[in-house]
């Protein structure tokens, strides 16, 4: 972990074939090391059922944010525990605990809390947003309870304000995913400052933005499907995204130029 090797990386263009590779890939990482994905996925369930209990048990929709922000801070972290088991089992490297979970504490000191701290810049920005969209197309709505009125949003005006959110929303998480889909990874395997790790990062989308825009459009679905029986779905989904995430990266990155 950690090489310091300056060089910039080549970008290399991504096939659909790659992304089936690192499924399979990832897969097969679930499958070794079951109980590490388990327990990072572990986080994502916990928090889903907390937001969820906020909403429907309590009704008080401002306790979401605080449960929901705690996504984009420890995401990475628990990303990186992914990445670690992955890169430890391509190289044929044991999976010491202790040594997996050290490698997540050493990010604290490296390039990986400014990615956190981007990624939560884009979280309170579109929460912003997001309730900026609703105040101008159902301002006037204002006294009606959405969580028990939803036919609102088949008004006109509910209906606008759904088409518009998602279509800024599909920019904010496409810009969001492009910053992020190689750039995790390689702040985990190498010393870069996490600015060329986004560029790098932009760059694949750059190189193959059909594949890439598919990879992006197959994480939303699968991790929507995997939250649909009550977040337990995300126990299989996460880990397997995520370590065949690593396992892109590696596809789409060469350092050593090969």
């Amino acid at each position: 972990m950690g090489e310091s090797k300056p060089d910039r990386p080549e970008v290399l263009q991504v096939e659909p074939s790659d992304i089936r590779a690192a499924l399979a890939a990832g897969w097969r990482d679930f499958l070794a090391a079951p109980h590490y994905g388990l327990f990072f996925a572990c986080f994502y369930v916990v928090g889903g059922w907390l937001v969820t209990w906020a909403v429907m048990a309590k009704g008080q929709l401002w306790w979401t944010l605080p449960a929901a922000a705690g996504f984009p801070i420890l995401g990475p972290f628990v990303a990186c525990g992914l990445y670690e088991v992955s890169r430890r089992l391509e190289g044929g490297v044991a999976l010491d605990r202790w040594q997996v979970f050290s490698v997540i504490f050493r990010q604290k000191d490296r390039q990986i809390p400014s990615m956190a701290a981007v990624i939560v810049v884009f979280f309170l920005f579109w929460n912003f947003l997001s309730h900026m969209i609703f105040a101008l197309f159902l301002g006037n709505a204002t006294l009606v309870n959405v969580t028990s009125s939803l036919a609102i949003f088949a008004t006109s005006e509910g209906l606008a304000m759904l088409a518009v959110g998602t279509a800024v929303g599909a920019v904010f998480a496409g810009l969001l995913f492009g910053l992020t889909v190689v750039s995790l990874p390689m702040l985990l395997e190498r010393e870069v400052d996490f600015v060329t790790a986004m560029l790098t990062s932009l760059a694949v989308v750059r190189e193959s933005p059909v594949v890439m825009l598919g990879w992006g459009t197959l994480i939303g679905v699968l991790l929507f499907v995997g939250m649909l029986p009550g977040f337990l779905g995300l126990f299989a989904v996460l880990p397997i995204l995520g370590h065949a995430s690593w396992h892109l990266y590696r596809r789409a990155i060469d350092w050593e130029g090969r």
